[in-house]
């Protein structure tokens, strides 16, 4: 895997087939309560050993569900870790894969660990705010995503765009230095450092879009 932040390693790119311009990754979060993995994708099972050397871990969590869909079914059994998911995505996680746990409401995993649903991209879409070192990394998953290094939505046909516009308002509001989403721009950052000011600048452009019909 590779590092990102201290604390913070990256498994390889993975291109969506249906949009090849995009990588995906997984990340490992390495804590003193137990390593979390972050986001799914079929790379990830094929980094069991440098997982297993950065001391493993204890759960795996999935911001919606079309990862648990791009990692294949199965990929993430070669890990062997309980994989948790919001209630609202579970269903269409376990066509391909075992889910040990949902969740439903904001709540705390730990000292340094938050769940946060932000429904509308899909109902289960949730977000992951971590205070790990001198940073505090925030996961939207595609809720936000990085495109040619610019911040933006994935509003689908399927998404629910009143809902994604009250989570949208929410991560506006959330204290974090830098946004680690699942997919970004192939051969470009995977993450993008920001402060309160910046973030909110961002989100109200991404607001603005959203609210007058656009998709991102």
């Amino acid at each position: 895997m590779q590092s990102v932040f201290p604390g913070l390693h990256a498994a390889a790119p993975q291109a969506l087939s249906f949009a090849p311009s995009l990588h995906v990754r997984t990340f490992l979060l390495q804590r003193a309560e137990g390593n979390l993995l972050v986001y799914g994708t079929a790379k990830v099972a094929d980094e069991v050993a440098a997982i297993v050397e950065l001391g493993g871990a204890v759960r795996h969590y999935l911001n919606h569900w079309h990862e648990a869909d791009i990692a294949g079914e199965g990929a993430l059994a070669a890990l062997d870790v309980p994989l948790f998911c919001h209630e609202a995505d579970r269903a269409e996680v376990a066509r391909t894969q075992a889910v040990a746990g949902t969740f439903a409401g904001r709540h705390m995993v730990g000292d340094d660990f938050e769940a946060i649903p932000i429904p509308g991209h899909t109902p289960g879409a949730t977000a992951y705010l971590w205070a790990g070192g001198d940073h505090r990394f925030l996961f939207t998953g595609d809720t936000l995503y990085l495109r040619n290094g610019e911040w933006v939505a994935a509003v689908l046909e399927s998404s629910d765009r009143a809902a994604y516009l009250e989570s949208l308002e929410l991560i506006r509001e959330l204290d974090f230095d830098v946004l680690v989403p699942w997919a970004a721009t192939a051969g470009e950052a995977a993450h993008a450092p920001t402060d309160r000011a910046d973030a909110r600048r961002r989100i109200d452009a991404i607001l603005e879009r959203v609210r007058r019909g656009e998709d991102h």
